[in-house]
C-alpha cells in the first residue's frame, strides 16, 4: 500500500497478481480501488469451465477490476464460460487469454508436451482466444506483430515482461524494452520490477510512463509515413 501511495497520480491501473492475491486476499483489491486504481488481477485461471466461471464471477463483482486473466490453453468450453460470467456481472470487463509465459521457450515447451515454436503457439492460442469472445490476450512482444497480422486490430493485447533498455530480464526469457512493446503493436505494457525493485519507485515510473509516451508518438509518425 505504501508503493501504491507513492505511484498515486503517475500510473492509474495497479496489477494484482497470484502472490498479492494470496498473502492478502480481495481486500488488497478493494483496498486499492479506494485509492482510485484500476486493477488488473492477473490470477491466470486454468481449470474446469464451471470452476472458472465461478472464479470469473467473483473476480467480475470486485470493485475497480478491470482486466483479468486466464490460460488460453484451458480450452474453448472454459473460455465461453469466462466470457459468459464475465457478461453477467461487469460487461466492461477485459478477460485476458494468456498465450505463453515469458518464461518459456522452444526448449521448455517441448519438456511440457507442446510442439513447435512460442510463436506458432502464442499466434494459435490467441486465435483460439479470439473465437471464443475474449476482448484480449497477453504474449511477449516478440510475438505481437504476427498476432496483430492473424488477429487483425481489434483484439487488445498485453505485452508482460517489459523492461528498460539497461535492466536484467532475470527469470523471463521473452522480454521487449518500452520501445520495443510500442512498436510491436501492444495496447498496455506490463512494467514490475524495473519499478518496484527500484529505489527510487515514483520517479522510475515517471520515467517510464515518459518513455511510453515519446515511444508512442514515434511510432504513430512511423505509421503516419509508411
Amino acid at each position: 500500500m505504501a508503493l501504491a501511495k507513492e505511484l498515486e497520480g503517475v500510473v492509474s491501473t495497479v496489477k494484482v497478481g497470484s502472490q498479492l492475491f494470496t498473502a492478502e486476499g480481495p481486500q488488497a483489491v478493494k483496498t486499492l480501488a479506494g485509492l482510485g486504481f484500476s486493477i488488473f488481477l492477473d490470477l491466470k485461471f486454468h481449470d474446469i469451465p464451471n470452476t472458472v466461471s465461478g472464479a470469473v464471477a467473483s473476480a467480475a463483482k470486485l470493485p475497480g477490476v478491470r482486466m483479468l486473466t486466464l490460460h488460453v490453453a484451458g480450452g474453448p468450453a472454459m473460455l465461453r464460460a469466462a466470457r459468459e460470467a464475465a457478461a453477467s456481472h461487469n460487461k466492461d470487463l477485459l478477460l485476458l487469454g494468456v498465450t505463453v509465459l515469458t518464461s518459456l521457450n522452444a526448449t521448455t515447451l517441448a519438456q511440457v508436451g507442446f510442439n513447435g515454436t512460442p510463436l506458432d503457439r502464442a499466434v494459435s492460442l490467441a486465435q483460439l482466444a479470439q473465437d471464443a469472445g475474449l476482448g484480449g490476450i497477453v504474449a511477449s512482444a516478440l510475438e505481437v506483430p504476427a498476432i496483430r497480422r492473424a488477429c487483425g486490430p481489434k483484439l487488445q493485447i498485453v505485452v508482460p515482461g517489459v523492461r528498460s533498455a539497461s535492466s536484467d530480464s532475470e527469470d523471463q526469457l521473452r522480454v521487449a524494452t518500452v520501445t520495443q512493446g510500442i512498436q510491436a503493436g501492444a495496447n498496455y505494457l506490463v512494467v514490475g520490477r524495473p519499478i518496484t525493485e527500484s529505489s527510487a519507485p515514483r520517479a522510475a515510473a515517471t520515467e517510464i510512463v515518459a518513455e511510453i509516451a515519446a515511444a508512442a508518438v514515434r511510432n504513430s509518425a512511423t505509421a503516419a509515413t509508411s
